[in-house]
């Protein structure tokens, strides 16, 4: 193999490595929505961070799902095992969104007079924090072979 045959290889995975990231984040995206819509409709009976516990868990059903069908090539492994695993790394994501939205929520945006849907600016924000992280302990952890 030459140079320029070896370059060629590394290129061509660059590129799936990077269509799969687009994937994950599409998937990513709309497990936001999810998250971000439930929040919304939790905080009428749920006080916010309440609502955003259990909100993070819904979007992490949609998320599960798409990643498991759309990102990632199928293994070996049970689908419970996957779960289990991806349920792992989204506990360490989840301490991420909740103190991001948080800290954003009650002390930054008060602190810089930030008003208009101050609660759900955080949460959004919070909600995306997590992408770089995740996606590796997905990759390498979640739906590994």
């Amino acid at each position: 193999m030459n140079l320029k045959q070896a370059l060629d290889i590394r290129n061509e995975s660059r590129r799936g490595e990077l269509k799969r990231f687009i994937r994950f984040t599409g998937a990513g995206v709309l497990a936001a929505i999810a998250n971000v819509l439930s929040r919304m409709a939790l905080s009428h009976v749920l006080g916010y961070s309440a609502s955003v516990a259990v909100a993070y868990l819904i979007g992490m059903v949609v998320a599960f799902s798409l990643t498991r069908m759309f990102v990632f090539d199928e293994t070996d492994n049970p689908w419970q095992k996957e779960l289990v695993r991806f349920s792992i790394v989204n506990a360490f994501a989840f301490a991420q969104v909740w103190i991001v939205s948080l800290l954003l929520a009650k002390w930054l945006l008060p602190k810089i007079g930030f008003t208009w849907h101050a609660e759900s600016v955080a949460h959004m924000i919070g909600v995306g924090s997590p992408i770089i992280s995740s996606y590796f302990g997905h990759k390498h952890f979640s739906f590994r072979g």
